[in-house]
């Protein structure tokens, strides 16, 4: 997860913080090489999931690969990529998460206007037919953890099997993600608001 370099690193000083802010020099022996790997591509440095995940230096190593495909390898476009990132982001009201994802998505050309109405929890108006699909495979295997066999012939008919197999990896694994953040209480950078102000940590 990276996000824009102009924002302020995540600080020690926040109260809500569950695990204290690890650095290069109080990381794990073994995780050092890939803390110093992190570090090429965060701009939060070790903050946000990666001071959770580090905790478990195995875990760590494999789900940061898991993360590069997911980001750099995988079959699905970017722009929907960032949407189904978004989707589990307000799901799961993940303050980071959405922080971090927002401008990427805007960026992969994912119309603001359907950003700003899953911000909103409003099925995002105007979406193309790939964002359709995305949208409802998302929320629907989340809300009843399964889809309908009309919905995966749609699904496959406008992804592709690839396609949709990598949707359900990023969808999962950013539940994964927004749940360490949930778990580590970890804030956005100091200072800037709160994409959801109605949730308070």
């Amino acid at each position: 997860m990276t996000i824009n370099h102009a924002t302020k690193p995540m600080t020690t000083a926040n109260p809500e913080k569950r695990f204290p802010q690890l650095t290069l020099e109080t990381v794990a022996p073994e995780s050092r090489a890939l803390a110093e790997d992190i570090l090429k591509i965060s701009s939060i440095g070790l903050g946000g999931p990666y001071n959770v995940m580090l905790r478990s230096p195995v875990f760590a190593e494999r789900i940061k690969l898991l993360l590069d495909y997911l980001r750099f390898g995988t079959s699905l476009s970017k722009r929907l990529n960032e949407f189904a990132i978004l989707i589990q982001a307000r799901i799961w009201t993940s303050q980071v998460e959405w922080y971090a994802h927002y401008p990427i998505a805007l960026r992969a050309g994912l119309p603001a206007s359907v950003a700003d109405d899953l911000k909103a929890n409003i099925r995002p108006r105007n979406m193309q037919p790939d964002e359709e699909v995305t949208y409802d495979v998302c929320m629907t295997m989340t809300r009843e953890h399964e889809i309908s066999d009309e919905l995966f012939a749609r699904a496959r008919e406008v992804l592709g099997e690839q396609q949709l197999v990598d949707l359900i990896a990023v969808s999962g694994t950013y539940v994964t993600i927004a749940m360490l953040l949930s778990l580590g209480r970890e804030p956005i950078p100091e200072g800037k608001p709160l994409p959801f102000p109605e949730k308070t940590r």
